[in-house]
């Protein structure tokens, strides 16, 4: 027993500071509103290796600030040296994404996501009973979390409380608004010509009256201001003469609905300069290899989009459309000293 009473519990709330009048509001749950602490806990504890079975890794080990919160390889590997069969996806703004978590979209809340790579055998592959025992007995926690959750015993840590906090910071992770893209929304920045046809294209805001002009078809499933439309969509990247020869099902393994199969989650593009290689294999290291698949229309399936038949860009308009996509950079967010490594 450790008395933890003597310790202040003033919880204060934070209205996340979203800077950016384009977004959304960010929904929080009932039971797990985010406050200055359960913050501060939430981001030592994604850094901590503690949660790991040989406490080598830890949640920043596969989410680096400098990969906008990927690790910028194509699979990851985890504490026994097993490499994963995804690559993992950024965090930037993952608090708006109300549609499902992972790429295949099998988890609907951050925190039931937080608590699966610690027990999971390709991640950290720990156990939670091992991980809380080693948090009751931190000379650091017993206190972060009483002035997180109003704990009076260290015995109180759970792995329920650990994932609210690593969910409470994961929910800050928002973008800023000083992207050329959201500064030129503001009127503080003028776009090139080259990022303009870009732009152009993207929206497609000709809606086909200036033939010279093709629409890329991209804003169909990256629409502002996240960047994403929160769904999953096949993008051709793997044939398939049924609905059942994918290499991997994706959403539709999750579904169990056919038409679901070899659909991923439409990652954001805010950031896309820093989160190579691309896709849910990692297997584009360059967005001229991801232009260059969309351009050549993929390859055939079922559930194959059908906004990837109708995609013809000449070499200068592909280089347009990728220097409209570096305007969507946001150093600030992985330099946030906010969101760096507490220790």
């Amino acid at each position: 027993m450790l008395d933890l009473t003597t310790i202040p519990y003033n919880p204060v709330s934070v209205s996340p500071d979203i800077d950016n009048p384009l977004f959304p509001v960010l929904e929080q749950p009932s039971d797990n509103q985010m406050t200055v602490d359960g913050i501060d806990l939430g981001r030592h504890l994604f850094y901590d290796p503690i949660l790991s079975k040989d406490l080598s890794m830890s949640c920043s080990s596969c989410h680096l600030p400098s990969g906008s919160f990927t690790d910028n390889l194509a699979l990851s590997t985890g504490v026994d040296g097993i490499e994963g069969e995804r690559s993992s996806m950024s965090l930037l703004n993952v608090g708006f994404n109300y549609r499902g978590l992972f790429w295949d979209g099998r988890i609907l809340t951050l925190e039931e996501q937080a608590l699966l790579p610690v027990e999971d055998p390709i991640e950290l592959h720990a156990q939670w009973p091992d991980v809380e025992l080693r948090l009751q007995e931190s000379e650091l926690y017993p206190e972060k979390f009483r002035k997180a959750f109003g704990i009076e015993d260290k015995e109180e840590i759970t792995k329920i409380l650990a994932a609210k906090a690593l969910a409470q910071f994961e929910r800050s992770l928002i973008s800023s608004k000083n992207s050329k893209f959201d500064k030129a929304k503001k009127g503080e920045y003028a776009f090139t010509d080259e990022e303009r046809l870009g732009k152009e294209m993207f929206f497609d805001e000709y809606q086909g009256d200036n033939p010279e002009i093709p629409d890329a078809q991209c804003f169909h499933c990256h629409d502002q201001p996240l960047f994403t439309n929160n769904a999953y969509e096949n993008n051709a990247l793997d044939g398939s003469l049924s609905y059942f020869d994918f290499p991997d099902l994706g959403f539709g393994e999750v579904t169990g609905v056919m038409g679901d199969n070899g659909k991923f989650r439409v990652p954001t593009l805010r950031n896309i300069e820093y989160t190579a290689p691309y896709m849910h294999d990692g297997r584009f290291e360059t967005l001229d290899e991801v232009m260059d698949h969309y351009i050549s229309g993929g390859h055939f399936s079922p559930t194959k989009s059908a906004f990837l038949d109708s995609i013809h860009l000449d070499t200068n308009q592909k280089q347009a459309l990728i220097s409209f996509l570096l305007t969507l950079s946001d150093p600030e967010f992985n330099e946030n000293p906010d969101f760096s490594n507490p220790f």
